[in-house]
């Protein structure tokens, strides 16, 4: 963590997280066939997936009294301690897949006291770079935090967690039904821990995209839902006016700022003109945790799109489009199956 650095004459230089940032390995698009025409590509975006059968064990309930504990599972979780030092969390979290860790006061608990997200980390390199400064009630624990990077001292989760604004952490028990789940989300909360009724034993995580993901792979047990996937969704009157959103040539430390700011888990890039030319979202900036990326801050929200693809290509063995975008004549039925497919939130 690169917080005013200046090296301490007692201490041999170890570099630190952001200090590892550096340069940024060449694109492979260039060597490699489009795995998509653009026949297919439109075919995509105009007939999205579809939804699929409904389970069974819902057919015939009311989707508002389903229990939260249905729609999660504990083998999903991944826990880490809250003296775990930064470094080693972020690399957890890249390397499980999973969108979140719970965070215990030790390794025997099954209690959970915080979350560690990619919204956490993009905080936190905010403001290792600079790009974020304290207000007057952190900058003492900010100045303490710089001190221990100086000499080479991990900066523990408890530490790192303490700047900068905290999303709340909500939990319901596992017999909450899912009226209780919505009305939580509605306040604008991204993901909610589930207990065990009666106890602090978390058994799983319910986000908002797992109950969307829930109520359009199960749509058709559910009627009142089934009626709505067909309208358009300017007729439901869903979605934003005020659209948060960067143009392409702006530096990435700027679109990474502004949904922080903003408390938003993705934002779209548009062109001068406002057309949506891509997405970056949270969990991209584990692409800024490998070493030689720190120059990626400082170049556009373009080039960034086009790293994204790349690494998508490199993972999944073939190129990958961004289709963020719908209009308002779009039904609901497409929208939420892009949102599925895409996992764009």
């Amino acid at each position: 963590m690169r917080l005013a650095h200046q090296t301490s004459p007692s201490h041999s230089h170890r570099p630190s997280f952001t200090e590892q940032l550096r340069g940024m390995p060449p694109s492979p698009r260039g060597t490699r066939q489009l795995s998509l025409s653009e026949a297919q590509i439109r075919e995509l975006v105009i007939n999205p997936p579809t939804a699929g059968s409904a389970d069974p064990k819902f057919a015939g309930r009311d989707w508002q009294h389903i229990g939260v504990g249905e729609l999660v599972h504990s083998e999903d979780l991944r826990w880490v301690e809250v003296d775990t030092g930064v470094e080693d969390a972020t690399n957890l979290l890249t390397e499980s897949g999973a969108p979140v860790l719970l965070v215990r006061a030790s390794k025997n608990e099954n209690s959970a006291i915080a979350t560690f997200d990619y919204r956490d980390l993009t905080q936190y390199l905010l403001f290792a770079t600079g790009q974020l400064q304290p207000d007057d009630e952190h900058l003492v624990v900010f100045e303490k935090l710089a001190k221990k990077a100086q000499q080479g001292h991990k900066i523990p989760l408890r530490d790192a967690k303490s700047l900068g604004n905290k999303e709340p952490f909500i939990t319901l028990p596992h017999t909450a039904d899912l009226t209780a789940a919505v009305e939580t989300f509605g306040g604008g909360v991204h993901r909610i821990v589930i207990l065990k009724e009666g106890t602090n034993h978390a058994i799983g995580i319910l986000s908002q995209l797992r109950l969307v993901k829930f109520l359009w792979e199960n749509g058709s047990a559910f009627p009142i839902i089934d009626q709505l996937y067909p309208r358009e969704v300017k007729d439901l009157g869903i979605g934003s006016q005020g659209l948060i959103s960067v143009n392409g040539d702006k530096p990435l430390k700027e679109a990474l700022t502004l949904m922080n700011n903003e408390g938003v888990t993705s934002l779209a890039v548009v062109d001068n003109n406002y057309n949506v030319v891509g997405n970056i979202s949270n969990v991209d900036v584990k692409l800024l945790t490998k070493s030689s990326s720190a120059p990626l801050l400082e170049n556009t929200c373009i080039h960034f799109i086009s790293v994204i693809l790349s690494t998508r290509g490199m993972i999944d063995g073939k190129d990958s489009y961004p289709v963020f975008h719908i209009n308002p004549q779009s039904t609901l039925a497409h929208t939420v199956a892009k949102l599925v497919a895409t996992t764009a939130h």
